[in-house]
């Protein structure tokens, strides 16, 4: 991805700082920049259509988008999908001119909604903009079929070994911070690994373990001093790795636990870590029926429509939605008394499987199946007052089976007291 372009300012991160200024300088993407790749003939011809890059984090998806727009002297407008909204996507479009229509950049545009994307769709109908789009997500599933047919996909690949020792070579090379440390990387496969193919990675990385050490004097990196300084400095948010499992964990058990605060910001924690929200309002969903359940059956209805609010509205607007029902959850009454009971039902049902159903409970649609008994003896609930009648549904060797225990919560209680009162009821007149 990235070739140096030293800057002088310490503070500015390593990545920003190397930041290529010419196409010539992206590491690891020969198969579009090369010299006849397609992009690079499109550009030698100042042509340059809407494009929508697929392919993994820190491999030059931004760069490059930057760097095409300059080199057909068209203006950059960079954007998010994480907080732009229709309103201010239009605002930019209105703004383009018709003899310089900008190039716009959009990262993670697999988050945009319908009604983002179709806005999107008509400007580039139009020519009222070009669109670099990005996306770690396969474009086929995730952008509107019709924006997608109007845009050349690339494949973006990661970095492989020999791209990542060039891109720290280089960095140590031409970095004045990096200069400084006097740096000789004796072991490169702990950074080759620890990146990832992410070159973002491995400069931050390389950066960090720059940091430890005093100038003017020679500093060698091995392995083992690369796996120490990463685990004790490497905190960002991975959506596939441990620490995203370890957040998702962490808001689902604020939830469970009743606490609104923590819900939020572990919440809040997931989303500005670039999570996708529809996958936490479909975690929600999931608590609300595991953790709440008839507690509070209103929960479930309310993670129900956040789940389709969410996938209707998109970030940064959804945010709302899925805080309104994260307090919801977490301020409301708690049960699992059914997530128990479905769970012991399940095992039960897989040792019992053999059990034929009762000849009073099986349907009989046809004569045959009537003269052999089927659906005879049994009582129809709604001819008996407060529609119910006492009679067995389980099978004879279950009777007596539970796998439903209230909790101690005030509708779940009613519901057992009216049952036990039915049940008791019918007994004592049977006596």
């Amino acid at each position: 991805m990235i070739s140096p372009s030293p800057m002088s300012d310490s503070n500015i991160p390593l990545p920003e700082r190397l930041r290529p200024r010419d196409l010539s300088e992206i590491i690891g993407q020969d198969h579009l920049l090369g010299e006849q790749a397609p992009l690079r003939q499109m550009i030698d011809q100042g042509h340059l259509p809407s494009i929508i890059f697929w392919g993994p984090p820190g491999v030059g998806k931004t760069t490059i988008a930057l760097l095409l727009a300059q080199a057909i002297d068209r203006p950059f407008v960079s954007l998010s999908a994480l907080n732009t909204g229709v309103k201010e996507l239009r605002e930019i479009i209105a703004e383009g001119g018709d003899l310089m229509p900008p190039v716009v950049f959009i990262d993670e545009i697999h988050r945009f909604n319908k009604s983002q994307q179709d806005a999107l769709l008509n400007a580039v109908e139009k020519g009222k903009i070009t669109l670099i789009g990005a996306t770690t997500e396969n474009p086929s599933f995730e952008v509107n079929s019709a924006l997608l047919s109007r845009c050349q996909v690339y494949t973006l690949n990661a970095l492989d070994a020999d791209a990542i020792q060039t891109l720290l070579v280089q960095a140590i090379k031409n970095d004045p911070f990096l200069k400084e440390r006097y740096i000789q990387i004796e072991e490169f496969e702990a950074l080759v690994q620890f990146a990832a193919g992410d070159a973002r990675k491995a400069l931050n990385l390389i950066e960090l373990i720059a940091g430890t050490f005093e100038p003017d004097v020679e500093n060698i990196v091995t392995n083992a001093m690369v796996v120490k300084v990463a685990q004790q400095n490497i905190a960002r948010y991975d959506k596939s790795g441990e620490q995203h499992y370890d957040l998702v964990s962490a808001f689902i058990k604020s939830i469970r636990g009743s606490d609104p605060d923590a819900t939020l910001y572990w919440m809040a924690r997931m989303l500005k870590g670039g999570e996708d929200p529809v996958f936490i309002a479909r975690r929600m969903l999931i608590a609300a029926s595991e953790d709440i359940g008839n507690s509070n059956p209103n929960a479930l209805l309310l993670a129900g429509e956040c789940f389709r609010s969410v996938q209707a509205v998109g970030m940064p607007e959804c945010r709302i939605i899925l805080g309104q029902c994260a307090v919801y959850l977490a301020t409301s009454a708690k049960s699992n008394s059914t997530y128990l009971a479905i769970n012991k039902a399940l095992d039960l049902a897989e040792k019992t499987a053999n059990l034929p159903v009762p000849l009073h409970l099986r349907n009989a649609p046809t004569k045959l199946m009537k003269e052999q008994g089927y659906g005879v003896d049994y009582l129809y609930p709604h001819n008996y007052p407060e529609h119910f009648v006492m009679q067995e549904y389980l099978p004879p060797e279950l009777k007596g089976a539970k796998l439903y225990e209230s909790a101690r919560n005030k509708r779940e209680v009613e519901g057992e007291r009216l049952q036990q009162r039915r049940w008791q009821q019918e007994q004592q007149q049977q006596q």
